[in-house]
């Protein structure tokens, strides 16, 4: 069985989606949810699969698949994008809609959060309009209780007409008693009677004078009284996708044309113009949903959510939002400062342990020179560089970023910078796209799709690579301890180094503004607009979880994709670095030819070379440039920072070649994964040309400025 949807051009979702099973009983069950209501935990505990969970809106942006097997029985869970409505706004929201609507799944699972059940009932009534094949999931009943929320499920279940079960997905608990409904309900043959949502009565009529015609047409394949509502709704995207499912266009039908004609002209005649008519059908939705939980929800505690306000009420704040929200961003630096010095001193001597045993064992075969050298001090000592530097902090940054995700800590960030992106003419969800960009630009980039306008997506999406990723944070800690602090690690030399990181990382954030009010201005000028964001309930971090799915979600999954660009580099460069033209490599002709553009800038030849090189991954920049000065074809093997201060003070580096080091890292292209991410979410060659073309120019002339003010003035 497969679904495939229309694009909606630049920066939408790529909707198709097969589905595989693996035998014709294999069942197909749809999780559908608000964000932030546990969806995607509930889909990581019954398939057990890692699919990444975070307490902030829009974390699903792509269907994720997995296989469960119950009681005999084979289902195919598909974890679709969170979505408040099905009224599609967004390219995340086209995608669930999308796959309720048309992905013929045999059950839906609507997961909703106990402690605000009214808000997300909308979601269930738009589901029940499409297909009666629906279990309601009350998630979060823990948090429930502990607020002292009850909820007369029995009697709401009556007045749904379908399944409802509590549960408490992180927990595990009521997941068999869901698979057991779930069962039930996809096993069913033909239709049962659900709760119909209501409509003023001249909506009603031409709703009734449609169903009868789109029933001759469409059959059984879909609803009727739900298609006649979305076709006088009008969506351009529902009805392109209505139109390769159906494999028919019912708008050129001239029965539907002439029908829908009519209908609009009844509405008309009563004041109902078609702007009116997509308000009242979502005033009627939230009526029902309001008189579907009257009299079923008791508050123990009036005052249940007190604590949530009076944290936000300072989180939030326009005067201390922001300050709380740096030294948390220092916090978190610090502590990944402090704790990744000796774990990395000691990996480091681990691998080179590891090196020598490779000589010897070369040595041992008889191998040839240029094979050992080619292999070990090319391939691997690069690997092992790689390795050494980009895992300890990796390992304690992620794991910290993830606890602050699941607290809900991070929709407040997106909270207190949506004035600033206002201002920019930019969406106030970007920064939540920012923050996925400190793992990965590339999974900050895919992340852009949780905002609704194309426009607002784009610059997002063309702005992103100014945060950076990890690949380039362990080298600004390290051009940070040993150009402006000293290698000697204290308390003072730690908290002074993840000041002079935040600050870098405030200067990343405030060219994001810069480059969005450029865009904003120029090739994509717009007004910004408005958005809705939820801030979800603060929730106790499950610590444990948090470290091992951080760990082997993020950490282990980046550094992979690390060390298969590194160990090729190394080889490549290794190569360059032997294989000479005259007396010198071509490594050193490359960095000869760039040196005299580099110098302006305040780097030189083998910096500037470095980073062309660090194409594939930024992770080899520094391996590059020692292999390049140590001019013997081979990576020295560095005990220590002291080590590396010493070679490079010896290569002419000064505080300003790190300082524009630093910056151009900051500032530059982005990565070839992020590219090719780019150009996969934008389809467009002009916008990849310009997300490569624009940080790299911003680069060129922040380091320009900063390295004719130093002169200037005799600092350098």
């Amino acid at each position: 069985m497969g679904l495939t949807a229309g694009s909606t051009g630049a920066g939408a979702v790529d909707k198709g989606l097969t589905i595989i099973k693996q035998n014709p009983e294999d069942r197909v069950i749809a999780l559908a949810g608000n964000p932030n209501v546990g969806k995607s935990t509930v889909f990581n505990e019954l398939t057990g699969l890692n699919q990444h969970t975070g307490n902030w809106p829009g974390k699903t942006v792509t269907n994720a698949q997995g296989r469960y097997a119950y009681k005999g029985t084979d289902y195919i869970l598909v974890d679709i994008p969170g979505t408040y409505s099905l009224m599609a706004h967004s390219a995340e929201e086209e995608v669930a809609r999308d796959f309720i609507c048309f992905g013929d799944a045999d059950a839906v699972v609507v997961v909703c959060d106990a402690t605000c059940l009214e808000r997300n009932l909308n979601l269930v009534l738009q589901t029940l309009e499409i297909t009666d094949r629906v279990v309601v999931c009350v998630n979060l009943m823990d948090e429930a209780k502990r607020k002292g929320i009850a909820i007369d499920f029995e009697r709401l279940e009556k007045r749904l007409g379908v399944p409802v079960v509590p549960a408490s997905a992180r927990a595990g608990k009521g997941l068999d008693t869901l698979m057991d409904r779930v069962n039930e309900v996809s096993a069913r043959t033909g239709r049962k009677r659900a709760l119909d949502v209501h409509y003023k009565p001249p909506i009603e009529h031409a709703l009734i004078a449609l169903e009868p015609l789109l029933a001759g047409i469409v059959g059984d394949r879909l609803n009727p009284r739900w298609l006649a509502l979305k076709l006088m709704g009008g969506d351009p995207t529902l009805l392109t996708a209505l139109k390769e499912y159906l494999e028919l266009d019912l708008m050129e039908d001239k029965r539907v044309r002439a029908a829908l004609e009519e209908a609009w002209r009844w509405l008309a005649d009563r004041g109902i113009s078609q702007e009116q008519f997509g308000d009242q059908v979502v005033s009627s939705l939230v009526l029902m949903a309001e008189n579907t939980c009257k009299g079923l929800i008791t508050y123990q505690k009036s005052n249940y959510n007190a604590a949530d306000r009076k944290i936000d009420y300072y989180l939030t704040n326009k005067w201390t939002g922001i300050p709380i929200m740096l030294l948390l961003l220092l916090l978190v630096f610090w502590l990944t400062i402090t704790g990744a010095n000796y774990p990395s001193q000691l990996l480091s001597d681990g691998l080179f342990w590891v090196q020598d045993r490779l000589s010897e064992f070369f040595v041992w075969m008889g191998a040839p020179t240029w094979l050992h050298d080619m292999l070990v001090l090319g391939v691997y000592r690069v690997l092992a560089w790689v390795v050494s530097v980009m895992l300890p902090p990796m390992a304690i940054f992620f794991p910290l970023f993830t606890l602050l995700e699941d607290l809900g800590y991070l929709p407040r960030v997106a909270f207190n910078l949506d004035k600033q992106f206002k201002k920019c003419s930019a969406c106030g969800k970007q920064a939540l796209t920012m923050a996925m960009g400190f793992g990965c630009n590339a999974a900050g980039v895919v992340g852009c799709r949780i905002i609704d306008s194309p426009r607002e997506r784009l610059i997002a999406t063309l702005t992103n690579n100014f945060v950076p990723c990890n690949g380039r944070l362990p080298m600004m800690i390290s051009l940070i301890s040993m150009f402006f602090i000293g290698t000697a690690m204290g308390f003072g030399q730690s908290l002074l180094s993840a000041l002079l990181l935040t600050g870098v990382i405030l200067l990343g954030i405030l060219m994001t503004f810069f480059a969005s009010r450029l865009l904003s201005k120029t090739v994509l000028k717009g007004v910004p607009s408005s958005f809705t964001l939820e801030l979800p309930p603060f929730r106790r971090p499950q610590i444990g979880k948090v470290i091992v799915r951080s760990i082997f979600d993020r950490t282990l999954f980046v550094l992979g994709r690390a060390a298969a660009v590194a160990a090729p580099a190394g080889l490549i460069i290794w190569l360059m670095a032997n294989i000479t033209v005259g007396d010198t490599s071509i490594l050193l002709h490359c960095a000869q030819f760039l040196d005299p553009f580099a110098r302006v800038i305040g780097l030189d030849g083998v910096i500037l070379m470095a980073f062309v090189l660090g194409f594939p991954a930024n992770e080899i920049v520094i391996p590059l440039v020692i292999m390049a000065y140590m001019a013997t074809g081979n990576m020295i093997e560095m005990d220590n920072l002291t080590a590396l201060k010493t070679l490079l003070i010896d290569n002419g580096w000064t505080w300003l070649t790190a300082a524009c080091t630093m910056l151009f890292s900051l500032l530059h292209w982005p990565c070839s994964t992020t590219l090719l991410t780019i150009h996969k979410e934008t389809r467009s060659l002009k916008w990849t040309a310009l997300s490569f073309l624009m940080p790299t120019a911003i680069g060129v002339a922040v380091c320009f400025i900063v390295t004719t003010l130093a002169r200037a003035f005799g600092l350098a």
